[in-house]
């Protein structure tokens, strides 16, 4: 198969889907690796670290996606890339359809096959390319709320680690999946007050006993006026809500923002899902916040490119496996493989995820 990896577009964007050793992998099992000339700068790839391992370098994104069967990307095409769309191509990145519906209709609309990172599942029913990219994102939460919170940026001036004769930050956490229980992993390791929101009792008694020397407190999501309550006091609030392919809840909402002190900090990481908070929007690395109602709000929708080389890693660890599937067998590797399956969103112009259906209102 003829694999092609662009540079990403998005804004500060700097992780590529492939590392140069996992293109020499490939390479010697006799696919054709198209590299876009740069597509590997951003985390300290050379474009000859890349055609050392068997990669064709091509100059132009739009000589790669036309020569590519199946494209490589990490985050999902923005509109200038979608004239590189067409019937029989294959696409394999993060998607997040439910939060760009314009996306998703020109995929539809060009006939081109989309599996997305976030929704294949693992044999133990986990999200197995989605674990790596959200544990970054839950503890880059943390240290960028502790920085958000410093007197420099508002009117708290919190230090979240515990001080001797001051109190601890509070944090409180909105899931508890992989973004949550790493958000707190980082927030109890600093010695934080963290509450913990989810719907499932039996996750959040699981999570309790992971953290027996947590400063912690779980509350079931269902019961919002436990939330509302714990928002007026709370330093950091950190969205970590997922529903596989769907629009993410809105368990906050615009009057309790209202109620928070100023200078507080959210920084919701459900943003490219549509955000859990009501009054957050996405921003970017070059303008990561702004103030709503004295509460700085964080939007970044694609955090772990703070930390481009540590998530480039990470993230081609786990999407490798199935890479090698995909080009080795095509779409009979989904046939193969249930959890895989799931991955599968559009294809042949039409949407053929559940939840995906249900979050474009299809």
């Amino acid at each position: 198969m003829i694999l092609g990896i662009p540079k990403e577009t998005k804004p500060q964007e700097y992780r590529v889907a492939l590392t140069p050793e996992a293109v020499g992998l490939l390479t010697r099992a006799g696919h054709l690796i198209l590299v876009q000339k740069g597509a590997g700068l951003g985390c300290g790839y050379s474009d000859q670290s890349f055609r050392d391992n068997g990669a064709v370098i091509m100059t132009d994104a739009k000589g790669l996606w036309a020569k590519a069967e199946l494209v490589l990307k990490v985050k999902e095409p923005l509109s200038k890339e979608y004239a590189f769309f067409r019937p029989g191509l294959l696409l394999f990145t993060f998607l997040h359809l439910a939060g760009v519906p314009a996306l998703a209709r020109a995929l539809i609309k060009k006939g081109v096959t989309a599996l997305g990172y976030e929704t294949v599942v693992g044999e133990d029913g986990a999200l197995p390319l989605l674990r790596p990219m959200s544990q970054i994102a839950g503890k880059l939460a943390v240290f960028l709320g502790a920085e958000y919170l410093r007197t420099d940026h508002g009117e708290k001036g919190i230090l979240l680690s515990h001080v001797e004769g001051s109190r601890p930050g509070r944090v409180t956490i909105l899931g508890a999946g992989n973004v949550g229980q790493a958000a707190l992993s980082m927030a109890a390791g600093i010695g934080a007050e963290v509450n913990l929101f989810d719907r499932s009792e039996e996750k959040l008694e699981k999570v309790k006993l992971k953290f027996p020397q947590a400063k912690l407190e779980t509350f079931n999501s269902v019961h919002s006026h436990h939330l509302a309550k714990t928002l007026k006091d709370t330093d950091l609030l950190i969205g970590a809500v997922l529903i596989p392919g769907a629009q993410a809840p809105r368990l906050v909402t615009r009057s309790m923002v209202a109620t928070m002190q100023k200078g507080s900090v959210i920084i919701d990481v459900s943003v490219d899902q549509g955000a859990c908070v009501e009054t957050i929007h996405p921003t970017s690395h070059s303008h990561p916040f702004y103030i709503y109602k004295g509460v700085l709000h964080y939007g970044v929708t694609n955090m772990p490119s703070l930390v481009a080389r540590s998530a480039t890693e990470a993230l081609v660890h786990q999407t490798f496996p199935y890479i090698e599937k995909l080009a080795a067998q095509g779409m009979q590797a989904l046939e193969r493989d249930t959890g895989f399956k799931q991955g599968l969103q559009i294809q042949d112009g039409k949407i053929v995820h559940e939840e995906v259906k249900k979050a474009l209102g299809v």
